[in-house]
């Protein structure tokens, strides 16, 4: 009698449409319910009836929980942690479709009968027939269920490994599931004698660029980091503008230096970190008026492979001073042109030379206040709270301006790579010459995925605490932000991603390649995790 459920590929389209019905949009009660919805499906398993407390919730933050499954073989300590997400971005741009953009089988037929609106490429895939369209199936509910499949085949047929699922929200905002799952991951190995050997996730392979058709597997991830400034110049009435500065106009300076700039590219195994961009700029006014803005913000992202929080810290730092100087040289200018007065010279500091700066002049009970003002608010997401907490110490030290406030805001990815790893050079191999002789399929490494994901909360490898700098000068840190460095450094075992193809994640047009998802990557995934059985079966050679 057979007793498995999600092997055949049949199975596996049923399964992923069944994940993918649980709508788990990011922040919404799907997220919520999800983890709940996936606990009970893993309960049908016979193991885990037997095992029930190898399946359990974790808390993350706003009621949304990881879930974390365990199949334990007794005779083995080594162990393989299967990492994937189970958030979803939203689905705004499905329009009149959005009812259908969690049923994957009715919107693929849905998209035949207007399939003239889509993009070409995508209207191609939908008339080949090998595409799965819908939201999450492939970033990256897919991935789960490949997890599924294997934790399921493992426990039956008594596999002599063991495997941890560990799926989590919020992937797609600030990595709060992953977050919390890490001291439970080192909860587990400790209360299980467990040995990790390998951190596995599922994220999609995606395409490089428009019409690549390329597979790749993903042997670290990118890392993301946020670097902020705030802007202090002073106010006046539009009609005396030589009275004041603008915050407009500082931030301008420092700005164009940001967009771009090399100084911040890395390069790592013949791969590049895209240039940093502004990611939001805004003056603070809340309302309109004929006072001129002199406060205001910007948000840049910077991506990270060598580098940490300390080294970001002092280029930033760098360019700051650089646009300040620029600024002031250019103001000085103009005072002599109109024969003005300055206000004063921009000056650059850190958030953690403003906290100190108002914890002596204002003491620790009025700055702790301050913060606590806004941390309550639940309106605010920890971004904005960021902002928020350091624009109110700078209000109440005006004596500071004129000043560019440099910060950071979550979330921080660091970068993580395991590319030079015997165990990953061996499986990449591996994995390469499964899909070249069992499926004519070439397979392509890439040593950053570039994608952000929730492999920079394991394998932790900053030994001289660089982070030190993140903490200090990130306002929510302690509050409502916080990454386990210390746990994950602890986390001491090489990282891979090999999860299915796909194309167009975050767009209307997401899809996962059928043949890749239901069939290649099964047979793939037995054949790495069978790999690392103590007496290894033939590997293709």
């Amino acid at each position: 009698m057979r007793t498995l459920q999600w092997q055949t590929p049949e199975e596996l389209r049923h399964l992923i449409s069944e994940l993918v019905g649980w709508d788990s949009r990011t922040l919404t009660d799907g997220e919520i319910e999800f983890a709940h919805h996936l606990k009970a499906k893993l309960s049908e398993l016979s193991y885990f009836q037997q095992n029930p407390s190898h399946v359990q919730l974790h808390e993350a933050d706003k009621g949304r929980l990881a879930v974390t499954a365990l199949y334990k073989n007794e005779q083995a300590k080594d162990t393989i942690v299967l990492i994937s997400h189970f958030d979803t971005v939203h689905t705004e741009e499905f329009g009149d479709l959005g009812d259908l953009a969690f049923q994957p089988e009715q919107l693929t037929k849905a998209f035949m009968e207007r399939k003239d609106d889509l993009p070409e490429e995508a209207r191609e895939d939908l008339e080949s027939g090998a595409y799965l369209f819908g939201r999450g199936t492939m970033d990256m509910k897919m991935g789960l269920a490949l997890h599924m499949r294997l934790i399921e085949k493992a426990s039956t047929e008594q596999w002599p490994i063991n495997l941890v699922l560990a799926a989590v929200p919020d992937e797609e905002v600030n990595s709060a599931g992953m977050r919390a799952v890490v001291p439970a991951l080192l909860q587990l190995k400790e209360a299980h004698k467990l040995k990790y050997k390998l951190f596995l996730n599922g994220e999609p392979s995606f395409t490089q660029e428009p019409g690549d058709k390329n597979h790749y597997i993903y042997s670290g991830s990118i890392g993301k980091i946020m670097p902020t400034a705030l802007f202090y110049g002073k106010e006046t009435h539009v009609g005396e503008p030589l009275s004041g500065m603008t915050a407009n106009y500082i931030a301008s300076f420092l700005t164009q230096r940001m967009e771009w700039n090399t100084l911040f590219q890395e390069s790592d195994l013949g791969e590049n970190t895209p240039l940093p961009v502004s990611l939001q700029q805004k003056d603070l006014k809340m309302e309109y008026s004929t006072q001129t803005p002199y406060r205001g913000k910007a948000l840049y992202n910077v991506f990270l492979m060598k580098r940490d929080a300390s080294e970001i810290m002092e280029i930033f730092k760098q360019v700051a001073e650089e646009a300040a100087a620029a600024c002031n040289n250019q103001y000085k200018e103009m005072c002599e042109r109109e024969n003005v007065n300055p206000i004063g010279e921009v000056s650059v500091i850190t958030y953690e030379a403003l906290l100190q700066h108002a914890t002596e002049k204002l003491g620790e009970k009025a700055v702790d206040a301050i913060k606590q003002d806004v941390v309550k608010d639940e309106q605010l997401d920890d971004r904005e709270k960021s902002v928020r907490i350091a624009d109110s110490l700078m209000l109440a030290c005006q004596e500071l301006g004129p000043a560019i406030v440099l910060l950071y805001a979550p979330p921080y990815y660091p970068a993580v790579n395991a590319s030079d790893d015997s165990l990953i050079i061996e499986l990449v191999d591996l994995m390469k010459k499964t899909a070249q002789k069992e499926f004519n399929t070439a397979i392509k490494q890439i040593h950053y995925f570039n994608g952000i994901s929730d492999l920079s909360y394991v394998s932790y490898k900053d030994t001289g605490k660089g982070w030190d700098v993140f903490q200090k000068n990130t306002p929510v840190w302690g509050e409502t932000y916080e990454i386990p460095f210390t746990e994950m450094a602890q986390l001491d075992a090489p990282v891979l991603n090999v999860g299915p193809f796909g194309k167009d994640a975050h767009k209307l047009t997401e899809r996962l390649h059928k043949d890749s998802a239901f069939v290649q990557l099964p047979f793939m995934l037995d054949t790495l995790v069978k790999s690392m059985f103590p007496i290894k079966e033939p590997i293709i050679k």
